[in-house]
């Protein structure tokens, strides 16, 4: 029985910051010009995390922090049984927690940072040179953890394919997940035409905001 676990919200948000993420790295190794376009990635970015953190709390029933951050006893039994739940794993859930803040990180930062020559950040002007610096440094170091943590991320959906025979990718895809027989009294992620004009003037409102005091 098909269960629609991601709604179309979550989905856009999963696959947009994906691209985008991969955009800022193209444009920050292009540099030169391309500095232009890895600004606007970041400011893109920048909007989705933050419109994913109040999705978290207003979203559909999966998307919700409240549904898959478990205690971390829940996250130890997971550990030893092994036992799949509908939306995020305990430990996958905070994989996406870590993904989530380190990449709320490194969009904040770079607000802050400077190269000296072909970039600067809208917000370098309210803070002096030393926290230009140390918000530059930080933004460059970050980068290295999260490439890290990507890794790791798409290590554990290849090894959920072919060890655990779980496709983690065609759900983040369609929305729905496939169970057995018992699963008739398992919740449906609530995707219908309220939820996803709720999630769009969500992010409208977010990304006018940042518009107002980045421009």
């Amino acid at each position: 029985m098909k269960i629609r676990i991601w709604d179309l919200p979550t989905r856009l948000f999963h696959w947009l910051l994906v691209l985008a993420v991969m955009g800022s790295f193209i444009t920050v190794k292009l540099g030169g010009n391309a500095m232009i376009w890895h600004a606007r990635l970041g400011y893109f970015v920048l909007a989705l995390l933050l419109f994913r953190i109040v999705w978290g709390f207003w979203g559909a029933y999966y998307a919700r922090f409240s549904q898959f951050l478990k205690s971390p006893k829940r996250v130890l039994e997971y550990l030893k049984n092994g036992k799949e739940s509908a939306g995020h794993s305990p430990l996958g859930a905070l994989s996406v927690l870590a993904l989530l803040g380190l990449f709320l990180i490194q969009a904040i930062t770079g607000l802050f940072t400077s190269d000296d020559i072909a970039f600067e950040g809208p917000l370098v002007k309210y803070v002096s040179s030393t926290y230009v610096e140390l918000f530059t440094a930080s933004h460059r170091w970050n980068e290295l953890v999260l490439l890290g943590l990507v890794v790791l991320h798409v290590g554990a959906i290849v090894y959920y394919k072919q060890v655990k025979k779980i496709n983690l990718i065609r759900p983040m895809v369609t929305g729905d997940k496939e169970f057995g027989k018992d699963s008739d009294s398992m919740p449906q992620a609530e995707d219908n035409r309220t939820m996803r004009l709720r999630a769009m003037a969500i992010f409208i409102a977010i990304a006018s905001i940042l518009n107002y005091f980045l421009r």
